[in-house]
């Protein structure tokens, strides 16, 4: 069994983590079934012309021969480049396990559905979610000085503990393949999936409308109007698989987590993809060039679009 962890890796914490359970996974399965990027692809000291992206080609190879992958996700905020991965798994049929100890459940309405992340497209993917939401039990003071900071941080450690090693439980009792989820490849006159972003206002998708009066069928996606999310997110899925060209808006803090899901899915499916940016901010990291979003979108998309004119220029093209 090849396995694929995929994590947030730009905090100590955030790959620490992720290093606790590769190790507890390569006590099971061997060291080299298991892929840890950061540190099995050298990030911090690699030299390359292009740095970030010989690391997403690095990435990407991997994930076209893995037969499971384990996503960390804690939080409303998901990593856009983990999500990214999941998506280009869930597409090539390698089943993921979703860990979180993220103690909030989502709904698209005040008193809609109950979903595990903000997004559903998340949910609907994943062929198991561990999700250990509570500290640990109290531990007594072993002496009079303990420090309640100490047992607090010991109760965090051991929901750790219990969440990794369920994670691990859960990997060694997968298929060995998942349901493939995406439906058939585009044909000729397929349509434009147009993904908006929602940090842009609401119920204005002028990508969608730029694609129209360009004389294109557009898709916009169901999964945020639909009775049931999760169905509506797996037709979302088929829909941007089997589509010409995704034109995704990745405008945000990050990229939003179902828009980099999709971005990922497409990919692995060879779906032509622009992501639309009209703001861009560059994160810089030492020895790599600036990247506009996180390099796994950055060098997924095939074209990075800043106005109404660039997008129509793509649409022509």
């Amino acid at each position: 069994m090849s396995v694929y962890i995929a994590h947030r890796l730009f905090a100590a914490h955030d790959r620490a983590l992720a290093a606790d359970l590769a190790q507890r996974l390569a006590a099971k399965v061997g060291p080299e079934r298991v892929f840890l990027p950061f540190c099995d692809t050298d990030e911090e000291d690699l030299v390359a012309e292009v740095k970030g992206r010989r690391l997403f080609e690095l990435d990407r190879e991997r994930l076209g021969r893995l037969e499971a992958m384990v996503a960390l996700l804690h939080g409303p905020s998901l990593d856009d480049g983990v999500c990214m991965e999941i998506g280009y798994a869930a597409a090539s049929g390698v089943p993921v396990i979703v860990l979180t100890t993220d103690f909030q459940t989502y709904s698209l309405t005040e008193a809609g559905p109950s979903l595990e992340f903000p997004d559903p497209l998340l949910q609907a993917v994943a062929a198991r979610i561990v999700r250990i939401t509570r500290l640990g039990p109290p531990t007594l003071p072993s002496a009079p000085a303990h420090s309640r900071f100490t047992g607090f941080r010991s109760r965090n450690l051991a929901q750790m503990n219990t969440a990794l090693d369920a994670t691990v439980d859960a990997l060694l009792d997968l298929p060995d393949r998942a349901p493939q989820l995406v439906g058939p490849p585009a044909v000729i006159g397929a349509p434009i999936y147009v993904e908006a972003s929602p940090y842009t206002a609401l119920g204005r998708d002028h990508l969608a409308k730029a694609c129209v009066d360009a004389g294109h069928t557009v898709v916009v996606p169901q999964r945020f109007a639909a009775a049931d999310p999760v169905a509506g997110a797996l037709a979302d899925l088929t829909a941007a698989c089997s589509s010409a060209r995704l034109l995704a808006d990745v405008s945000g803090p990050e990229t939003p987590p179902g828009t980099a899901l999709l971005i990922g899915a497409a990919a692995a499916s060879g779906v032509r993809i622009a992501a639309f940016q009209p703001r861009p901010t560059f994160t810089h990291a030492h020895g790599r060039e600036p990247n506009w979003r996180n390099l796994m979108i950055q060098y997924a998309a095939d074209a990075h679009l800043d106005s109404g004119d660039a997008v129509l220029s793509w649409l022509a093209a």
